[in-house]
């Protein structure tokens, strides 16, 4: 198909699923048409809530040959089975985050659909909010001066009070450095270009954490990776940050700042899609603030962007690529946690041009 509504369809009726139906049965460029999932009654019940005409397995939604483009909020070591799966059936691909757990299969990943002429894009989406593209448009015009370090702090006690099944968080995959990484690494190559050097550092305070919420409430289950990670991070055209994610802190803290040459940022978080930026000159007790400017819809605005840039024949912004890049900034700080030593990071990207201000996700543009 090259023109209309890009058909979708969802494999994944997990918790994050209510988000993204929500916002892709909203935009008037896309039309769902099915929600599959291992739990059959899951998927009828997220089909039938979202006015989605139809739900069934993974293997039944592949086999559609109305649907043209699959987002997959499967658990993060199925990403790139799943993904693989649906570019055989000739779909694109909305991948949430981490692309992959390693170098290889995400790139095996991107080289399949690039062979079969479609698109692998991925979470985070965050970064097309309003709130980080108000920032990211400021410090283009020079409101800071030229960007040169910046801080980043995710710090809370960890997922497991709210989440009803958070073991795969706690697992290969997960802990803060690949769930939470990705929005704070992803906004930062936006801000200050490609990363070419790590240095990390982290472990783990707890061997064992309990479910909190839920009908599991009281379970017990192992940790496996570090809940505590900091790195250093150094960027291909210059300028650092440092970096800390936590899931060990009783203190609660978001922080994003980026420092220039003649002021700095305080950015929204990056996990959400709108907020203000905090402008701070040198020289001046004045406080700028920027109010957000742009889309304010949440998970799914990517898929929408994906699908516009797909019938446009246009490269998209959250793109596979950018993803790559991402997770091997991230396994790259893993492996130095390791090692005790940098690693230089292989990969690189083209940061995409900013989302002007009047992008407007529900407008009907195909």
């Amino acid at each position: 198909m090259t023109s209309g509504p890009v058909t979708v369809g969802v494999i994944g009726a997990g918790v994050i699923s209510d988000e993204y139906l929500t916002n892709l049965t909203a935009f008037a460029d896309l039309r769902v048409l099915m929600v599959a999932d291992l739990d059959l009654a899951r998927a009828a019940t997220q089909a039938e809530k979202y006015g989605v005409p139809r739900s069934g397995t993974a293997a039944d939604l592949l086999a559609d040959p109305e649907i043209e483009l699959v987002v997959n909020l499967t658990i993060p070591a199925a990403h790139v089975d799943v993904g693989l799966a649906a570019l055989d059936a000739g779909k694109s691909v909305w991948a949430e985050k981490p692309l992959a757990l390693d170098r290889e299969s995400g790139r095996k990943l991107l080289d399949s659909a690039a062979e079969k002429g479609l698109r692998v894009a991925s979470a985070p989406d965050t970064v097309l909010g309003a709130g980080m593209q108000t920032a990211r448009r400021a410090i283009d015009e020079g409101r800071i001066g030229e960007p040169k370090t910046a801080l980043a702090i995710f710090q809370t006690p960890g997922p497991e009070s709210w989440h009803p099944a958070p073991e795969f968080l706690f697992q290969t995959g997960g802990g803060p450095l690949l769930d939470m990484g990705p929005y704070y690494l992803t906004a930062l190559v936006q801000l200050l270009g490609p990363i070419r050097r790590v240095t990390g550092a982290g472990g783990r305070n707890r061997e064992v954490r309990v479910i909190g919420s839920g009908p599991r409430a009281g379970t017990e289950f192992p940790v496996t990776v570090p809940t505590t990670v900091t790195a250093l991070v150094d960027f291909e055209h210059g300028g650092s940050a440092q970096l800390m994610l936590s899931f060990d802190s009783a203190l609660r803290r978001v922080l994003l700042e980026l420092t220039g040459t003649v002021g700095a940022a305080v950015l929204p978080d990056p996990n959400r899609f709108d907020g203000p930026t905090l402008l701070h000159t040198l020289g001046t007790t004045e406080l700028a603030e920027v109010p957000s400017e742009g889309a304010t819809a949440t998970r799914g605005t990517g898929v929408l962007e994906l699908a516009r840039a797909i019938r446009a024949g246009e490269p998209e912004r959250a793109s596979g690529e950018l993803a790559y890049h991402v997770l091997d900034a991230m396994l790259s700080i893993d492996e130095s946690i390791t090692t005790g030593e940098p690693v230089a990071v292989e990969s690189t990207v083209v940061v995409p041009p900013a989302v002007p201000a009047d992008w407007d996700p529900y407008a009907r543009t195909l």
